[in-house]
């Protein structure tokens, strides 16, 4: 049996909101083995995340949140791959913006199971950087996929709209800093971190409003 193995791909592009619009280079990771695979968040490029697949059944691809450098790929990875668009509808609202004529294929709920390859991923709704903002977490991979709510040095930003601090703070310290300290932490921009490196400095997050 193939083993089932966590790809990272980084992808390019913009992410717009409040009428800004920043350059942004994205992590878009690929869960599976040979044979199946779902992809965590598909970002800006569609051609490179289905190469990257390759011939592999796409099982789902699930967004972590729904701000534009997240989700904007994923309606034509799906077109291309049959695969089920996947975000909690708590990320309605951000999803319109970006795609106002292509709803979700299907809701993400907490604690609900998503299996690829004989592995388990458990949704954990952790919102503050978006109000739909979901981690996956596979304790057979040791793994967390985190989006854009836990990054290496701290939370993720809550200065725009739909954001809030004191609830990311809240997702992160009940929801994900109770998992094993060995936890490696996928993240949605930069370099993975573990669940041990960012406990000690929850309290350095909330003096500094980070």
């Amino acid at each position: 049996m193939a083993r089932v193995r966590v790809e990272r791909l980084v992808t390019s592009g913009t992410f717009s909101l409040d009428d800004g619009t920043w350059d942004v280079d994205n992590n878009v990771w690929i869960v599976g083995d040979d044979h199946e695979a779902i992809v965590v968040d598909a970002a800006h490029d569609a051609d490179a995340i289905a190469e990257a697949v390759g011939d592999r059944a796409l099982c789902a691809i699930v967004c972590t949140h729904a701000h534009d450098d997240h989700i904007n790929a994923a309606p034509e990875l799906a077109a291309r791959t049959g695969a089920p668009v996947l975000l909690h509808p708590d990320d309605l609202p951000l999803w319109k913006q970006t795609h106002p004529d292509r709803m979700p294929d299907a809701d993400l709920a907490d604690g609900q199971p998503l299996s690829v390859a004989g592995v388990e991923l458990t949704v954990l709704h952790t919102p503050g950087h978006a109000p739909g903002a979901v981690c996956l977490y596979a304790p057979a991979l040791g793994a967390l996929f985190s989006g854009d709510t836990l990054f290496a040095g701290g939370p993720g930003a809550t200065g725009r709209s739909y954001s809030h601090f004191p609830t990311i703070v809240e997702s992160i310290r009940d929801r994900l800093l109770t998992l094993p300290a060995d936890t490696t932490v996928h993240t949605g921009h930069g370099e993975t971190t573990t669940v041990g490196a960012e406990a000690p400095h929850l309290q350095e997050w909330i003096d500094r409003g980070f």
